[in-house]
């Protein structure tokens, strides 16, 4: 799939430098410097208006000055209505993806500062940073500003109260009518950096503690994937999405915010709820974030698309920025990569194979020994993607081995969490992650867990690296006892 950069090169719109430090904007022969974060936003977001929002681009300034007071600002983005420029349509502020959340307050007020100043009313005001995004409809003379789902396509009068909808990319196309946007599959990097993002704006002001933050963010990732997994018909909205209230039916500004974000919250919680019926393991304790909170992290989340998102790219992001939370707030340091794949491309790991990891961490052990059994289902099934019977074969030869034979132990409560998460945005469709002392005895393993599988001498595989290091006494933890090694008269007989 072309970048929106690639699309942009290709019709003309743009040039990049041979050693891509700069971009051309072709219709204003302005060069800019591109490894600026800020620019790099911006240049997706003129490409965006034009090809995706259907504007000419002959009608789009960049880099406006804007007269306030003595000082002369400049304005990121404004689309006109005509070609002298005369009538403005839309003001859009451009911030590197990684502004802070109070960054993002101060540029909307900025935005609105610039679209007062000039002389002709603007209709719009966009506010982005790539990552995240805020659409106003403003009204000067009023004083007034109502947020919108979107702003509007080019000849585009009236908009819907949402902007994601499930194969919105297979509905007829009318000229002059909204055209929805389905969700977006991204890299690695971006994915990893949306979620860093989310995870600030939930502690930096100090009502969650960075760990709490996690905990809380982990939950919305799960009803984020949930409602992607829920069966919907074409053109219908994802519920993981702000919803905006119309003026018609509230039109008081703070009143309307405040029925959206309970809205939205009973939305997510529904999800969530419905998530935990499958499996109750996953998340036992409430969603415990406020709305506004909540519409924090949906805005950041709602249009990507986790499911299609390829899995080595979803599962290094989540890891990425699990791993550097955990060592940054715990000093957790799990298993590298390589080690992890080397341990599990060594032992014959089939799809029929028992396999457990009894101090599991963030889940890796499991997480390679699941790949390497569906890549066997990619060598057995190669048409899976195209063939619906071999799809049906492929689907069933590793996801079963996921669901019934796949187990993990993990000792802290938290990071059991982080693993079973992880293991879900890897589509394993279950989570086989209990959390527990690994090396406690069998009966209390197995009254923890309800025998879900974890059963001794039932294992083929016992695939781990155990927390060396630390130092446990014997009065605070008898597990000698338990083991032959740890025996002295037993190790007589040995």
């Amino acid at each position: 799939m072309q970048t929106i950069i690639e699309q942009g090169i290709k019709q003309g719109l743009i040039k990049l430098s041979d050693d891509g430090k700069q971009i051309i904007y072709i219709h204003q022969n302005k060069p800019r410097n591109f490894t600026n974060p800020e620019e790099q936003v911006q240049a997706k977001i003129f490409l965006s208006l034009v090809l995706n929002y259907g504007y000419n681009p002959k009608r789009i300034l960049q880099f406006v000055p804007v007269k306030m007071g003595a000082d002369t600002k400049e304005a990121d983005i404004i689309v006109y209505n005509d070609d002298q420029y005369l009538q403005p349509h839309i003001l859009i502020e451009c911030k590197k993806q990684e502004v802070s959340e109070q960054e993002y307050l101060q540029a909307i007020e900025q935005a609105y500062s610039y679209a007062y100043a000039l002389p002709n009313d603007v209709k719009y005001v966009w506010v982005t940073s790539g990552i995240k995004n805020e659409y106003f409809e403003v009204d000067k003379k009023q004083g007034t500003r109502v947020q919108m789902p979107d702003i509007p396509q080019y000849g585009v009068e009236s908009l819907a109260n949402f902007k994601y909808v499930y194969d919105a990319n297979n509905l007829p196309k009318e000229i002059g009518k909204q055209q929805y946007f389905d969700l977006s599959v991204i890299d690695q990097s971006e994915l990893t950096r949306r979620f860093e993002q989310a995870h600030k704006a939930l502690w930096a002001g100090g009502q969650l503690n960075p760990s709490e933050a996690f905990d809380e963010l982990d939950k919305l990732i799960f009803c984020k994937i949930w409602d992607e997994r829920k069966d919907r018909k074409q053109g219908e909205p994802y519920d993981f999405q702000i919803i905006t209230i119309s003026p018609k039916d509230e039109k008081d500004e703070r009143k309307r915010r405040q029925k959206e974000n309970e809205s939205l919250y009973k939305r997510v919680c529904d999800l969530y709820e419905e998530g935990r019926k499958r499996d109750a393991e996953v998340f036992r304790d409430n969603i415990r974030l406020s709305p506004e909170k909540i519409r924090t992290v949906v805005g950041y989340l709602e249009s990507i698309n986790l499911g299609e998102t390829d899995l080595d790219s979803k599962g290094r992001a989540f890891e990425t920025f699990m791993g550097s939370f955990f060592r940054g707030n715990f000093g957790q340091y799990f298993t590298p990569r390589q080690i992890v794949k080397f341990a599990v491309d060594v032992l014959p790991i089939t799809n029929e194979s028992f396999v457990i990891d009894t101090s599991c961490g963030s889940g890796g052990f499991l997480l390679y020994a699941l790949n390497k059994v569906r890549e066997h289902a990619t060598v057995l099934y190669p048409n899976y993607k195209t063939d619906v019977k071999q799809y049906s074969k492929w689907h069933k030869h590793w996801h079963d081995f996921a669901e019934k034979n796949l187990y993990g132990i993990e000792i802290s409560e938290q990071i059991s969490r982080a693993a079973k998460m992880n293991m879900i945005i890897h589509d394993d469709g279950h989570t086989n992650v209990i959390t527990s002392d690994g090396l406690v005895d069998e009966k209390t393993i197995e009254e923890r867990t309800k025998n879900q599988g974890f059963k001794y001498n039932h294992f083929d595989f016992i695939v781990t690296n155990p927390p060396f290091g630390s130092t446990i006494r014997q009065t605070e933890q008898d597990y000698l006892k338990t083991y032959v090694l740890g025996n002295k008269k037993k190790i007589g007989y040995l």
